[in-house]
């Protein structure tokens, strides 16, 4: 049996746990627990009273004049309570607490059925009123950590004393069953705790009433219909004799008699003492298991509720994979234009040349540029302004942009059709109004604002040049031993290109400072230049067109990578992250300690599977 300390700790859990899953819950479509049932039940009947100091509470209860008032006087060790020969005397219940838990506040809280009056006389509990009240006082012989209770008749022709009687019942952790010779198998009093035991309160049960000698062998009898009709396994059981002088003088005698009732009365026992010494924390954490039965169910409580989230969960998790695992769109994209390549490539074998190097080829390839001005100026004359490649190349990716756009947007509308109940909601919601011409705008501002060539894939290039420099050594040092040739030969080169055929110059001016890194990435040779390195594994040419075109590829890759990850974050980024929340969160922690701290109560209490509890029809 989970001790009291532990059980409240899980309790206390529980509903944290609970509060910090809320908010998540709700994001899923599953209904908060505030405003349930069974967290009401939590709230009202466990939490509130877990938070209260630990305290028993036992009440007399029973059928109609058979002494209840008597003998709760009895337990009191004073006349706290009317005693009246007229049937149904007692009208409200009346409570003795301790010194130290007769604080109203506390009280309030552990009766909230009832309106607290503080007991001024015996007579208190007899008046007619139509509120229920409950007077209280305190008890001085009354031990601490108990509360004694005497409650309306069980049986009684007045409508309100049943509720009143109910809700005693609800409250009370112990049960002190009055049972007389007339009353033991009454079908008022029979139904009353059949409930009780339903409910798993505690009983023990008291035969009022009694000859000692006479009615012995009847005990067994009344004892076995008693539990037979209501299912009850009481506690302890005591036989009180009729004895009018001794209940006047607060000295009436308890005598077991054994759970059978077969036990001969012996020396009388202390009752009091006997609830006193009565194991705390079984009988307490007992009281809970009742409304504890309601807040665990499989239906209607947190079971139901970590069923639900788990399958809003599942529908999440298939929605997610179902918008990750569909092709949106496949385009072809545009290759970078070979020209901006190359000039990268330029820029990269530039800067592996030597300073001296380095300067010369910079000096003669503004001037070839200069003196080929007139050459490119006459030719636009005559065939018109050329085509900017790297305009063309951005047009054409904005060309592809669109009809990604429209090959998301389709795709999105058949999922939107197709997809499962948590889906389709939150895509038509998506592609709703004029999102389709917005977006467009938005991703092709975007692109106007991406560089044609970027550090990232700047840096991937020259890694990928230089892994290729590294990579083939020979061909390398054959290389730069041409270009540190040709520079040499610059000023030569220069003069004749003054004095040769201007139709030349266009080209050779370009071309011929770079020859060396062209002809390796290229392998534009004509004739010759793969002999140059004839010692390595494979041709130059080969080797440096199998560069260029990974180098092409990976260009692609990030472009279009750019615009997938610009449609992923900006059309579904939210969904997604929506999408990807949900499933998660049957990993949540706060999930975890629900399930967790259920299943502990659950097991640890041994709780059946029974949501039909009439004590807990409705909560307190």
């Amino acid at each position: 049996m989970l001790s009291f300390d532990a059980f409240a700790n899980d309790v206390q859990n529980l509903d944290r746990a609970l509060r910090a899953l809320a908010p998540a819950a709700a994001a899923v479509g599953v209904a908060p627990p505030p405003g349930q049932e069974w967290y009401g039940l939590l709230q009202r009947r466990l939490l509130a009273q877990l938070e209260l100091p630990p305290v028993l509470i036992v009440a007399v209860v029973g059928g109609t004049n058979i002494g209840k008032s008597l003998l709760f006087n009895q337990l009191a060790g004073e006349v706290a309570s009317a005693v009246s020969p007229l049937a149904a005397g007692t009208k409200h219940p009346v409570c003795l607490a301790p010194p130290g838990l007769d604080n109203v506040e506390v009280l309030a809280r552990l009766f909230p059925a009832f309106e607290l009056r503080r007991w001024t006389s015996p007579g208190d509990a007899l008046e007619d009123a139509p509120e229920n009240r409950l007077f209280w006082r305190t008890g001085r012989r009354v031990p601490e950590r108990l509360l004694l209770l005497d409650a309306p008749d069980v049986d009684s022709d007045v409508e309100v004393n049943w509720e009143r009687a109910r809700a005693i019942r609800q409250s009370a952790d112990v049960l002190l069953a009055v049972l007389t010779q007339q009353k033991y198998n009454d079908a008022a009093v029979k139904q009353f705790f059949r409930a009780a035991v339903e409910a798993d309160k505690p009983i023990v049960v008291l035969f009022n009433q009694v000859d000692l000698e006479a009615d012995a062998p009847y005990w067994p009898a009344w004892l076995a219909t008693f539990r037979g009709e209501t299912g009850a396994q009481p506690e302890l059981v005591y036989a009180i004799p009729h004895d009018r002088r001794a209940a006047e003088d607060l000295r009436l005698p308890f005598f077991s008699i054994g759970f059978e009732g077969l036990d001969p009365p012996a020396a009388p026992a202390d009752l009091r003492d006997e609830l006193a010494a009565m194991h705390f924390d079984p009988i307490k954490v007992r009281t809970f298991r009742g409304a504890l039965r309601r807040v665990l169910d499989a239906r209607q409580g947190v079971g139901g509720y970590v069923r639900e989230l788990r399958l809003a969960a599942e529908g999440y998790a298939a929605a997610a994979h179902a918008l990750e695992a569909s092709e949106l769109a496949r385009l072809a994209w545009p290759s970078l234009p070979v020209g901006v390549l190359v000039d990268e490539i330029r820029q990269w074998w530039h800067s592996t040349r030597r300073p001296w190097s380095q300067h010369v080829h910079a000096f003669y390839r503004a001037l070839g540029r200069g003196l080929a001005w007139p050459i490119r100026a006459a030719r636009g004359a005559v065939t018109g302004p050329a085509t900017d490649p790297l305009e063309a190349f951005q047009a054409r990716e904005r060309e592809a942009i669109v009809v990604a756009v429209r090959k998301t947007y389709d795709e999105l509308q058949r999922l939107a059709d197709v997809g499962n109940e948590t889906l389709r909601p939150k895509l038509r919601r998506l592609l709703g109004g004029s999102s389709r011409a917005e977006l467009l705008r938005r991703v092709t501002a975007a692109h106007g604002r991406l560089p044609a060539v970027d550090d990232d894939y700047r840096a991937f290039l020259r890694a990928e040049l230089d892994a290729w420099r590294q990579a083939n050594p020979r061909a390398v040092l054959m290389l730069q031993s041409l270009d540190q040739a040709w520079a040499l030969a610059r000023p030569t080169i220069t003069v004749a290109l003054v004095v040769s055929s201007w139709g030349l110059a266009d080209v050779l001016v370009d071309q011929a400072g770079n020859l060396a890194v062209e002809l390796a990435v290229t392998g534009g040779l004509t004739g010759g230049g793969e002999a140059v390195v004839s010692g390595t594994s494979e041709g130059v040419g080969k080797a440096a067109a199998r560069l260029f075109s990974r180098l092409q590829a990976q260009y692609a890759k990030r472009r279009a990578g750019w615009l997938a990850d610009w449609l992923t974050g900006e059309l579904l980024g939210g969904l997604l992250g929506e999408l990807r929340g949900g499933a998660e969160i049957v990993q949540a922690p706060a999930f975890l300690d629900v399930a967790a701290c259920s299943d502990r109560l659950g097991a640890a209490l041994d709780l059946p599977s029974n949501p039909d509890d009439p004590e807990h029809a409705g909560t307190r």
